[in-house]
C-alpha cells in the first residue's frame, strides 16, 4: 500500500484541506441543523494523465458517478432514470414530502443540473414543465471548444438565480469552465458549497470524467481538473468519519478508459466507460444531511 508520487500530488491535496477543515474549521449552523466546520476558499488541481482522481483512502460508488453524469447530460430532471440504474443517490430530494414543496410529482426534482445545463432559460409551461426553448449549454461549449478552442467563454452555469428557490436543492457546483492550450482540454469548477467528505469525492470524479469525455470528442488530450471551493464545511457528524479517513496510506489511481468510437458528447452510454486497477480502503458510511 506503499503511497504513488503521482497520487500524493492528486488525492493527498484534497485529505491536506480536510485535515485543515476539520482543525481550523469555523464551527457554523446551517439549513440542515447540523452543525458545520467550515472554510472560505480552497482550490484543489488534479493532473488527468497522472490517473484518474477516483478516491482511494475510501472506495467511491463510481457507478454511481457515471449514471448521475450521464443523467445530467441528458437533460432530464427526473429521478427514474437513475432509480433504474440502481443510483439511490438523489432520492432523498425526491420523495413526496420534498416535491409537494413546489407542487410537483414525485420524482421530479425541477430545473436542477440537467435542465440548466440542457435547457437554461426555458419558459414554463401552465402545467409547471418548461418549453424547450432554452440554451442548449453542453451543445454550445462542445461547438465553440471545436471551433474556437482559444475563447475564453467556454463556460456552463449551473445558477440561475430566478430559479435557485424553486428547486429543495439549488445547484451546489455551480459554474465550470473549460480551458484549450498545447492540444489539451483543462476544466475549472467552482463549487458554491462542498460538503467535503460525501459530496467533494463525488464532484471531482465526475467533472473529471466530463472533462475526458469532452476531450473525447473534440479531438484533444486531457489536461488539469481544477476544483474550486467557495463554502467549504464538514459536518459536524462526520468528524468521526474524516478521522479515519485521514489515518489512510493512498493506493496508485485508477485509469479511466472511454469507448474511442464515441464522438458525440450525447451518444455516451454507462458501458462505453470504465476504469481500471481501482485499489481502494472501505467505504466508510456517514448519514446525509437534508
Amino acid at each position: 500500500m506503499n503511497s504513488s508520487n503521482l497520487n500524493s500530488k492528486n488525492e493527498q491535496a484534497y485529505l491536506d484541506l480536510l485535515r485543515q477543515v476539520l482543525n481550523e474549521g469555523m464551527e457554523k449552523g446551517d439549513r440542515t441543523g447540523t452543525g458545520t466546520l467550515s472554510h472560505f476558499g480552497a482550490q484543489l488541481r488534479f493532473d488527468l494523465a497522472s490517473g484518474f482522481p477516483l478516491l482511494t483512502t475510501k472506495k467511491v460508488h463510481f457507478k454511481s458517478i457515471v449514471y448521475e453524469l450521464l443523467w445530467f447530460l441528458s437533460g432530464s430532471t427526473h429521478v427514474d432514470y437513475l432509480q433504474k440504474n440502481g443510483v439511490r443517490i438523489w432520492n432523498e430530494w425526491a420523495t413526496a414530502e420534498q416535491t409537494a414543496r413546489f407542487n410537483r410529482p414525485v420524482g421530479d426534482l425541477g430545473p436542477v443540473y440537467g435542465h440548466q445545463w440542457r435547457n437554461y432559460g426555458a419558459s414554463k409551461l401552465e402545467d409547471g414543465s418548461y418549453h424547450s426553448d432554452g440554451v442548449d449549454q453542453i451543445a454550445q461549449v462542445v461547438k465553440q471548444i471545436k471551433t474556437n478552442p482559444n475563447s475564453r467563454r467556454l463556460i456552463v452555469s449551473g445558477w440561475n438565480p430566478s430559479e435557485a428557490e424553486q428547486v429543495a436543492l439549488p445547484p451546489c457546483h455551480t459554474l465550470f469552465q473549460f480551458f484549450v492550450a498545447d492540444n489539451k482540454l483543462s476544466c475549472q469548477l467552482y463549487q458554491r458549497s462542498a460538503d467535503l467528505f460525501l459530496g467533494v469525492p463525488f464532484n471531482i470524479a465526475s467533472y473529471a470524467l466530463l472533462t475526458h469525455m469532452v476531450a473525447q470528442v473534440c479531438g484533444l488530450d486531457v489536461g488539469e481538473f481544477i476544483w474550486t471551493g467557495g463554502d467549504c464545511h464538514i459536518y459536524q457528524n462526520h468528524r468521526e468519519q474524516v478521522e479515519l479517513q485521514l489515518t489512510r496510506s493512498l493506493y496508485q489511481l485508477p485509469t479511466l478508459t472511454l469507448n474511442p468510437d464515441v464522438d458525440d458528447i450525447f451518444a455516451f452510454n454507462y458501458e462505453d466507460i470504465s476504469v481500471h486497477g481501482y485499489e481502494s480502503h472501505p467505504a466508510i458510511k456517514a448519514k446525509v444531511a437534508i
